[in-house]
C-alpha cells in the first residue's frame, strides 16, 4: 500500500490495526458460519472458560494479558447473552468465580469443530509466506515486555538530539551561561549564597585558576548546561563535582550524564582517586542522574552550602 511505503515504519500501529480489523471482521463472519453467537473479542474469555475450570476475573485477566475491567466488561456482555454465570468461591466468600452457563458450554462444542478449520487456514497462509507471522509477533512481545515502544523511542530521540551536543571546554563568554543556568536551579527553591557568588561571579579566579575545570554543553551551537570540577584544598575531598545545571528547555536529551561523563573522565585524567558532590534530595532527578552515573550516597561532611543535605561520592581507581 502506497500510504505505508510512504509512512514507513512509523505506522506500524496504523497498519497493525488495520491487519486486526480484517481478521476481526472476518472472525465474526467465521463465528456466524458456524452458528456461534459470540462477539470475536469475547473469544479468549470464552476460550478459558471453555476448559471447565471456573475463574475469578482477575485471574482470566492475568491468563490472557488483558486489563481488569476489560474482562470485567466481557464477562457482562457474555453474562448478558446467557454464557456465563457467577458463583461464590467456596474457600472464599468474597470471591465470585465466573464459569460457562449451559448455554455457553453447548457453544462450546459447536466451536470445537470450528478450530481445525481455522488452524489449518492460518498454516496455509504461513505456508505462502517468507516470514513466520506467529513467531514474530511472540519475539516482538517478549521485546517489548522488556523495554517498551515508548521507551526505545524515548532513546532514539535522546541519540539523535544527542548529535547536535557538543561539550566544550569553558571560554570567558561562556561566563553569563554559567551563571544564568545555575542560578535558575538554586533561586527556585533556596536563596543564593556566597560560595555561589564566588564561583559564578569569578569562575576564572574561583575555579580555573586553582586547578579547577568547567564544561559547557552546547546544542545547536548554543550554551545550554555547565558543570565544573572544582580542586579542593581539603585532605578528604580532592575534586568535587559541582555546579551542574542544564536549562529546562532542553533537559531529556541526556545533556546532563554527557557533562557527569566528561567531568569524571577528566577527574581520572587528571589521577584522581575518588570524585564527590553536594545536592539536595528536593532535586530528585539531579540525584537519580547521580546515581546513575555511579555515585553513592555518604555520611556529610564540611557540607560548604547550607541547602547542602546530601553528599555523594564515586571512586575512581
Amino acid at each position: 500500500m502506497d500510504f505505508f511505503n510512504q509512512t514507513g515504519k512509523m505506522a506500524i500501529g496504523s497498519r497493525l490495526r488495520m491487519l486486526t480489523d480484517k481478521i476481526t471482521n472476518d472472525a465474526a463472519l467465521i463465528f456466524r458460519m458456524y452458528g456461534v453467537d459470540i462477539r470475536p473479542k469475547w473469544f479468549p474469555v470464552f476460550f478459558v472458560l471453555s476448559r471447565g475450570e471456573a475463574k475469578t476475573i482477575t485471574s482470566i485477566a492475568r491468563e490472557i494479558g488483558h486489563s481488569h475491567p476489560s474482562v470485567s466488561n466481557i464477562v457482562k456482555e457474555m453474562g448478558a447473552r446467557g454464557l456465563v454465570k457467577e458463583k461464590k468461591d467456596k474457600t472464599d466468600g468474597r470471591r465470585n468465580l465466573i464459569m460457562l452457563s449451559a448455554k455457553g458450554k453447548k457453544m462450546s462444542d459447536i466451536m470445537a469443530e470450528q478450530y481445525p478449520d481455522v488452524e489449518a487456514a492460518v498454516e496455509q497462509i504461513s505456508r505462502q509466506t517468507r516470514n513466520d507471522l506467529w513467531r514474530a509477533i511472540e519475539e516482538w512481545e517478549g521485546l517489548l515486555a522488556e523495554k517498551t515502544l515508548l521507551e526505545r523511542v524515548k532513546e532514539a530521540k535522546r541519540e539523535r538530539e544527542g548529535r547536535d551536543v557538543a561539550i566544550v571546554p569553558y571560554e570567558p563568554r561562556y561566563q553569563t551561561a554559567f551563571k544564568m543556568l545555575n542560578e535558575e536551579w538554586i533561586t527556585a527553591h533556596w536563596q543564593m549564597e556566597e560560595p555561589d557568588h564566588h564561583a559564578l561571579d569569578h569562575p576564572q579566579e574561583h575555579i580555573l585558576d586553582k586547578g579547577g575545570h568547567i564544561f559547557v554543553a552546547l546544542y545547536k551551537e548554543e550554551p545550554v548546561g555547565v558543570c565544573a570540577l572544582c580542586k579542593k584544598d581539603d585532605p578528604v575531598h580532592q575534586y568535587e563535582l559541582a555546579k551542574l545545571a542544564v536549562s529546562p528547555n532542553t533537559q531529556g536529551k541526556g545533556i546532563g550524564m554527557l557533562l557527569c561523563r566528561t567531568v569524571i573522565a577528566k577527574a581520572k585524567e587528571l589521577g584522581c582517586k575518588k570524585i564527590f558532590l553536594e545536592s539536595n534530595t528536593l532535586l530528585r532527578p539531579a540525584i537519580q542522574l547521580y546515581r546513575k552515573a555511579g555515585f553513592k550516597e555518604v555520611e556529610i561532611y564540611h557540607p560548604s552550602y547550607e541547602r547542602v543535605n546530601i553528599q555523594m561520592e564515586l571512586m575512581l581507581q
